[in-house]
């Protein structure tokens, strides 16, 4: 590859992670008003990783959560600032990074590849759950004191579930049209 090439390559490919930070920054302010109102910060995760890969696609989603670190109002509510991370719901927020690593490593797993892809943003899903669980449970319960693992399932799990696999399904399916756009 020559040099104009490669330059040409890190370009779009900075280019494309930008562009995801900020795809995913606009999903976070969707808010659905519902019993349990709900963002789309999560299917713009999902798409980022699905679209770009696991490896822009993780940096779209670092470029993301930086971004929120140092105040930029890209989180929910339009909202931002390490207060936010390291609030009740951050875990969540951080939690989308490791999803975003569990997609990326399940990309190797030989199998149909749309198979695998469903797979990996279940599982990604499942760990952003459990991280951000975890770390909802130690912030809540050093502010408020102990809160058992079934009322946190409640209040930040269960009413999230069905939103969160329709999200799959329709990152899914876009994914799959954007995907040959992008180099």
């Amino acid at each position: 590859m020559s040099t104009i090439a490669a330059t040409r390559s890190k370009t779009y490919d900075i280019v494309y992670i930008a562009v995801f930070a900020v795809i995913m920054a606009i999903c976070s302010w969707i808010s659905i008003p519902t019993a349990v109102p709900f963002t789309l910060q999560t299917f713009g995760v999902f798409v980022a990783v699905g679209v770009l890969g696991g490896k822009r696609g993780t940096l779209s989603i670092l470029v993301f959560i930086l971004l929120g670190a140092i105040g930029v109002p890209v989180f929910a509510g339009f909202s931002g600032g390490i207060g936010v991370l390291a609030g009740t719901t951050g875990g969540y927020i951080i939690g989308f990074l490791f999803s975003a690593l569990v997609m990326w490593a399940m990309e190797k797993l030989p199998g149909k590849k749309s198979v695998i892809q469903i797979v990996s943003m279940i599982v990604g899903l499942i760990v952003c759950y459990a991280f951000g669980t975890a770390w909802f449970m130690i912030v809540y319960s050093r502010a408020n004191g102990a809160v058992g693992l079934a009322t946190v399932l409640g209040w930040c799990v269960i009413p999230f579930i069905i939103p969160d696999i329709i999200k799959i399904v329709l990152a899914y399916g876009l994914s799959r049209k954007l995907r040959k756009f992008v180099a």
